[in-house]
C-alpha cells in the first residue's frame, strides 16, 4: 500500500496487549471492521514479559520447595539444584504455547492485525510505517513499562523483572528494591532457588495496597523463610563494582548483593505517540478517563495500565470488552473497580477481592470483621499451608471485602469475587454447600461464622 494511504474502520486499537486484543476479538465478533496495531508481539507485557512467564518463575519455585521440604511428607528426594537453562525452556514453552494460539484467534477473525510502531497523528488516525488507519473511535492500549528510581540505571547487575526473566543462574545474594506485587513475587522465586534475599521497602510495611493484617502474615511468613525485611527503609543509591552491587539506604546502611531487582512499579507508555498532540488530556504519562473509558476527546478511549488505577492483565482485559460493547451500543455496564479481584502469586498466596477493613471503616463507619484461620481447614492441613480468609462487612449488610493468604489462595478468589460483586449476606454464602476438603471450605466456615453460626471455628 502506498504511504500516507488510509484505510476506514469502526475502530482503531493501539496496543495488542490483553486490553487491545480483547477489544479486538470482542469488536469484530459484534461486526465491528478493526485495525489493531502492535509494535512487539501479540499479547503485550503480560504474555511476554509479565504474568505468564513469572507465574511460570513461581510454579518451578514451588517445585523446587517441594524436592527440598518432601521428607516432611514421608517422600524422600535428594534436592541438588535449579538448571536456569531447564526453568527457561520451561517458562518459554509455556509462553510459546499461549502465543501461538492468541496468534491463531486473532487470525482467524476479521481483524486487520499491523505490525510496527504506531503513532496519532489526529484524533481518529494512526500511521504505523507510513500508513494511515483512521477509526470512527480510537483505543489507547499501550500498556505500562517497568520504573527505575531518579539517578539509578538500568543495567548490569542492576535489572528490572524483565531482565530477570533472563537469567541464566540463580544469584548467591539478591536485593529487592520495592515490597509490592512484583517486589514480594520476585522476592519468592529467588528464595526458593536458594537466594538469600532482602526486601527494601519505603513504606511501612509490604503490599501495602492489601488489608494490614495479610500484609502482616506475609511478613511472618517471609521471616520464617528466611527472607529478610527491610520497611521503613528509603533508598539512597546504588554501585556496581565488578560482580558485586552496593546498595545505600537512607541513614547510612549497606547492603551487598549479586543482583538489585528494582521493582518500583510500572508507569504508563504514552510518551512520543502524539497523545499529547492529538489533544488528549494526561496526567503524570497516564490518560485520565470516564468510568466509561472515554477519554476528553470525542471517539477515543483508553483501556489498561495507561488508565489510573489496579494495573492487572485481568482489568485491561474486561475494559478491552467494555469498550467494543460500548462502541456496539450495548449499553454495558461500568467497570467497579473495587471488584476486580487481586492475586500475589508469591508463597503464600495473596487473593483479595472489595475493601480493606480501613477502607471500610472508614466508608461506612460501622463494619464487621471475621478471620478464619486455615488451621481449621483439613486441605490447608494437608498442604501445610498457614494462613486465613478474613471478611469485612458492613454492619447488618452485606460482605464488603475478602482477603486471603496461604497456599493455593489465588484459586479461590473466583468465589469471592461474585460474593462482593452480588452484594451476598454472611447468611447468603452459609447456606451454599462447599466440597469436602478443600480449601474452598474456609470460605464457607468464614461465612458461617460471621453469619452467627461457627462450626470449624470459634465464635
Amino acid at each position: 500500500m502506498a504511504a500516507g494511504a488510509e484505510t476506514a474502520f469502526d475502530l482503531v486499537i493501539l496496543g495488542g496487549g490483553s486490553g487491545g486484543y480483547a477489544c479486538a476479538l470482542r469488536a469484530a465478533q459484534l461486526g465491528l471492521a478493526v485495525a489493531l496495531v502492535e509494535k512487539s508481539k501479540l499479547g503485550g507485557t503480560c504474555l511476554h514479559q509479565g504474568c505468564i512467564p513469572t507465574k511460570a518463575l513461581l510454579h518451578a519455585a514451588e517445585v523446587a520447595d517441594a524436592a527440598r521440604d518432601s521428607e516432611r511428607f514421608g517422600v524422600r528426594t535428594t534436592f541438588e539444584s535449579v538448571d536456569m537453562g531447564g526453568v527457561n525452556a520451561y517458562k518459554d514453552g509455556v509462553v510459546a504455547r499461549l502465543y501461538k494460539g492468541l496468534q491463531g484467534l486473532v487470525s482467524s477473525r476479521n481483524i486487520d492485525y499491523v505490525e510496527g510502531e504506531g503513532r496519532l497523528v489526529a484524533a481518529d488516525t494512526v500511521e504505523v510505517d507510513g500508513r494511515r488507519l483512521t477509526g470512527r473511535h480510537l483505543v489507547l492500549a499501550t500498556g505500562s513499562v517497568a520504573r527505575s528510581l531518579p539517578g539509578l540505571e538500568i543495567t548490569g547487575r542492576i535489572m528490572t523483572s524483565e531482565q530477570a526473566l533472563s537469567l541464566d543462574t540463580v544469584p548467591p545474594r539478591v536485593v529487592v528494591l520495592g515490597g509490592g506485587v512484583i517486589g514480594v513475587e520476585f522476592a519468592s522465586v529467588f528464595r526458593s532457588f536458594g537466594s538469600e534475599v532482602t526486601i527494601v521497602e519505603a513504606l511501612p510495611r509490604l503490599v501495602a495496597a492489601e488489608d494490614e493484617a495479610v500484609s502482616k502474615q506475609l511478613e511472618r511468613t517471609f521471616r520464617k523463610r528466611k527472607i529478610a525485611l527491610r520497611t521503613g527503609a528509603a533508598f539512597a543509591g546504588a554501585s556496581q563494582d565488578g560482580d558485586v552491587v552496593t546498595v545505600q539506604l537512607e541513614g547510612g546502611d549497606t547492603l551487598e548483593a549479586d543482583l538489585l531487582l528494582v521493582a518500583v512499579g510500572r508507569g504508563p507508555v504514552t510518551d512520543g505517540l502524539g497523545y499529547a498532540e492529538a489533544g488528549i488530556r494526561l496526567d503524570r504519562g497516564f490518560v485520565p478517563t470516564d468510568e466509561r473509558l472515554r477519554t476528553n476527546v470525542e471517539g477515543v478511549y483508553a483501556v489498561g495500565d495507561i488508565v489510573p488505577g489496579l494495573q492487572l492483565a485481568h482489568r485491561g482485559f474486561a475494559q478491552g470488552i467494555f469498550v467494543a460493547e460500548d462502541i456496539a451500543g450495548l449499553d454495558p455496564a461500568p467497570i467497579d473497580e473495587t471488584g476486580i479481584p487481586r492475586v500475589t502469586y508469591c508463597d503464600p498466596e495473596i487473593a483479595s477481592v472489595g475493601l480493606t477493613e480501613s477502607q471500610a471503616r472508614e466508608k461506612f463507619g460501622e463494619i464487621e470483621t471475621y478471620e478464619y484461620n486455615l488451621g481449621g481447614n483439613g486441605k490447608s492441613q494437608i498442604l501445610q499451608t498457614q494462613g486465613f480468609v478474613k471478611l469485612v462487612r458492613e454492619k447488618h449488610g452485606p460482605v464488603v471485602g475478602v482477603h486471603m493468604i496461604g497456599a493455593r489462595m489465588g484459586e479461590q478468589v473466583g468465589e469471592a469475587q461474585l460474593i462482593y460483586n452480588w452484594e451476598a449476606l454472611p447468611t447468603d454464602v452459609a447456606s451454599l454447600v462447599h466440597a469436602h476438603p478443600t480449601q474452598n471450605e474456609a470460605l464457607g466456615e468464614a461465612h458461617l461464622a460471621l453469619a452467627g453460626k461457627p462450626l470449624h471455628a470459634h465464635a
